[in-house]
Order: structure tokens, then sequence, then C-alpha cells
């Protein structure tokens, strides 16, 4: 089979921080996300750099028929324990596809103590055992397991390719045509191995109806699908709209389908259990609450949703929103909908209260980014109109507008940092950007340099130990010279 190497170093980063702690490392997300590819050849591969001995790497991939005895909880508890050699050594349990090994009884029963998890919790009390583990389809998701490991159960949530990762599967790639091939079929793996626009569809369509749909509707024994794609389609047309199931409920009954509001709630829980979308709240910054209804829903993968919708919507603002937003879930941040509450006197005299959004509030410890998708701002009356929820934010935390214009990073005269959306995708550090111009002032009168430095917008004079602020003045590096 054709074999393309794809760095994805977040994820085995991820597991590495987490190497020797104790826990039962629990690899999982969005079914052929790359899972399996993580743990069987890249932290195969990186243990072995270590110095890892083979026979202490102990790799069984249960969703293969050569290891079909495995799946009995008794033989493989005989042989896991049986590759445990000696007390020196650290032994690296890499199971694949870890949901064969449960019964159908201890399906069909939600009561039933599930033995293999037993079974990994008695390996945790050895000290040389590190266990790693995936699992995929209806049966096996984050929230049904975390819980069976006692607190010792550490989650690597692994997405679809990020724009960045699907670029280093190519050597002298052409950024602009892999943004728009990205944004068009995603970031599905196994697409790089697809040649042909057709291959590729027809890849992502059985893909959503036959394993994510079907997955579904084998998980919550539901007796029809209509209701879940109608759900689907509905969601998938509306990326980056506000929706809460009673509205999708009146588009329902507007296209003669019976479903109630609490329906649609349920359905939509099963689809992010399924991690085939997220859901993005609202968040007032001003009155720093969070607001219930309505939310933002995106799709996982971009590629997944055009496809959905057999790449007819190909609205980019909608695209781009929905890969900035991945993309940010990747890097680790909590996203939500920012709402800004502004106020403006009316030719009468009257105060008018208005409500402007933020697409993206970007948490992570103590850090925040206030991030706006702009597809392009050709004319003033646009930049402003883009800009005006971050004008009415009064607090300091790093404000961003990213847009598909070309042009370089830059910050405008409110120290807002613009930046195009490939730029920004390609750049890990990107929300760190610094962007620091100097000039150089040379005065012949009293024999001295200064230095003017332009460091987030802002224009310093230093003269030794004394600093004057000057305000914001065009990027630019320059040597001015003064008589």
């Amino acid at each position: 089979m054709k074999q393309i190497e794809v760095k994805r170093d977040i994820y085995l980063n991820r597991l590495i921080n987490r190497m020797d702690d104790g826990s039962v490392k629990i690899i999982t997300g969005l079914r052929r996300s790359g899972k399996s590819y993580l743990l069987n050849n890249l932290f195969y591969n990186y243990l072995l750099q270590q110095g890892v001995k083979k026979e202490c790497i102990i790799k069984l991939a249960l969703d293969d028929d050569r290891n079909i005895k495995y799946r009995n909880p008794d033989a493989l508890s005989d042989y896991l324990y049986s590759k445990i050699t000696n007390e020196e050594d650290t032994f690296y349990f890499l199971l694949d596809e870890i949901q064969f090994a449960i019964t159908e009884d201890e399906y069909s029963n939600k009561n039933a103590q599930i033995r293999v998890f037993g079974i990994l919790n008695g390996l945790l009390r050895l000290s040389n055992v590190d266990i790693y583990i995936t699992g995929s389809n209806s049966k096996f998701l984050s929230s049904d397991v975390a819980t069976e490991f006692r607190g010792r159960g550490e989650i690597v949530h692994v997405n679809p390719l990020t724009f960045s990762e699907y670029c280093s599967a190519f050597d002298n790639i052409d950024k602009y045509a892999a943004w728009e091939e990205y944004s068009r079929y995603g970031g599905m793996p196994r697409l790089l191995i697809k040649n042909t626009d057709e291959d590729k569809t027809q890849y992502l369509e059985d893909l959503f109806q036959r394993t994510y749909i079907r997955d579904i509707v084998d998980r919550h024994n539901l007796r029809g699908e209509i209701v879940l794609d109608t759900l689907v389609d509905i969601l998938a047309s509306s990326v980056g709209s506000l929706n809460n199931p009673n509205k999708i409920a009146k588009t329902f009954v507007s296209n003669k389908i019976k479903a109630s509001d609490k329906t649609i709630s349920l359905y939509i829980d099963y689809l992010l259990d399924s991690f085939l979308i997220r859901k993005a709240q609202r968040y007032d910054i001003k009155g720093r609450r969070y607001i219930d209804s309505p939310f933002k829903y995106y799709f996982s993968d971009i590629g997944l949703r055009n496809a959905r919708l057999k790449f007819r919507q190909q609205e980019q603002t909608h695209i781009m929103e929905n890969i900035l937003f991945n993309e940010l879930i990747v890097r680790g941040f909590s996203v939500d909908v920012g709402i800004v509450e502004t106020y403006k006197r009316t030719e009468d005299g009257k105060q008018e209260e208005k409500q402007l959004e933020v697409d993206f509030v970007c948490n992570k410890g103590n850090m925040r980014y206030y991030i706006q998708s702009a597809f392009s701002m050709p004319t003033t009356e646009k930049k402003e109109q883009e800009q005006a929820a971050l004008d009415g934010i009064d607090d300091s935390f790093k404000k961003i507008i990213i847009t598909q214009d070309i042009a370089r990073p830059w910050r405008n005269e409110k120290g807002y940092l613009i930046i195009n959306i490939i730029d920004f995708l390609l750049d890990p550090n990107s929300l760190e950007l610094w962007l620091i111009n100097y000039l150089i002032i040379e005065d012949k009168k009293n024999d001295m340099h200064l230095l003017v430095v332009q460091q987030l917008g802002c224009i310093s004079i230093k003269e030794g130990s004394q600093k004057l602020d000057l305000g914001y003045i065009e990027p630019k590096f320059s040597y001015l010279c003064v008589d």
C-alpha cells in the first residue's frame, strides 16, 4: 500500500509527555483520523529511537484476524502478562482497537463490568508497565472509557490533519494550491493517497454515511435515519451560524418531518459524542458570563462537511471559519463565540444597544486571544466593520484579525495583528507573532544615536535609560540623519 509520512508532532509530544506516568493513555477521536498510525508508527518509532528494546514494546492490533484469540479477555490477560519477563525493563503495551476485547454481553448490559478494563487496571499495579490503547467505532468513546480507569486514564484526542500537517506530507508544495485542495476536501489522512477528485469525493461520502452515520444508528438503536440525516444536512448548511434545537425543529416542520426539540437536542448530543461536530458556546465578554442558547456548530473536518452537501455550498467565509475553529481546538484552546454589547446615541438622542460578535474567544490557562475571521477587508468600511467588536473590548488581551487577503502580517493603528489565514495556519507560533521594527536616528549636532522601537504597534524612543512614547507609525526599518 502507498505510504506517505505525515508529521503529527502535537499528538506525539502529548504521548511522550505522558510516558511512565502510571496512567493508561487512551487515544481516541473521530474514526479514520489517524489514531493507529500515531500509536503503531510514530510512537513506536520514537520508542526505538530512545533505545527501548523491541522485545519491550508489545504491539497488538485486536482488529487483525490473526489476533482473534486475544479478543477473549482471559487469553488477552495471559498474553500480556507473559510478555513481562523481568522487573528491570519497562514494558510498553500498544493495544490497538481495544474495543474488540469487549464481549457482546458486556456491550448489551450497561451495568456489567468490562473485563478488559479490569485487566488493564491490574497491569497498572506493576511499576514497569506503560499502557497505550486506541479505540473506535460506535461502542468506544472517550466518555465511555475515561471513568473505567478510576482516575488513571489520560485521554489524547486525535483530530483530522491540520493544514500544516497536510502540507508536511508533500515536498515543495505550493501553499496556495494546497489551501484550495484542503479547504475543499479537508484533512482525513487517507485522502493523501487518493489521486482524483472522483476518488476523494467518493471516499468522503462513503465514510460519512457508511461509517459515521451507521455508527450512531447502531450505537443508539435508532429506528430510522431520516431525522438524523436531515439534522446533519441542516448543521452542515449552517456552519458558523447560530442554532438551537427549537430553531431546527421549526425547519423540520417546514420540511414536513416530525421531530421535537428534545429529540433534536438528543441527536445533536449523539453527533457531538461521535466527534463528528463540535459546539461553540456564546460568552458575554463584558458581563463575563456564558449564554445558554443558541450555539454554533462546526464540523471536525471541513471535507466531510463539504462532501455531505455534495460540494454545493462552498461559501469561503464559513469554510475558513470552520477550519480556523478546528485549528484553535488542536492548539489546545477552549474556544467560545464572544458577545460585546455596545451603546450608541441615535439622532433623536436615544441610546441604542447593539450586540457585536467576536468570532472566537480563545482561552488556555492564563492566556486569552480575541480572533476575528474576515474573508477579505478591501475597503476602509469593511475594516471598520470587522474590528468594531474588538474595539468594544477594554481589556489588554491580544486581538487578531485573520483574512484571506495576501499580505505580510502587520499591525493596524490600534495594535491589532492582521495576518493571512495560510500564514497563520502554517506557523505554530502565529498567535505569539511579535512584530518589532526599528528606526535609528543619528543626531549629528549632539553626536548621539537614538533607537526607535516599534513593538506591538507602539513606538518608543530610547536614549540610555530614558524612554519617550510617540504612538503608532507605519511598520518599517529606517535610518534617519538629523543635522
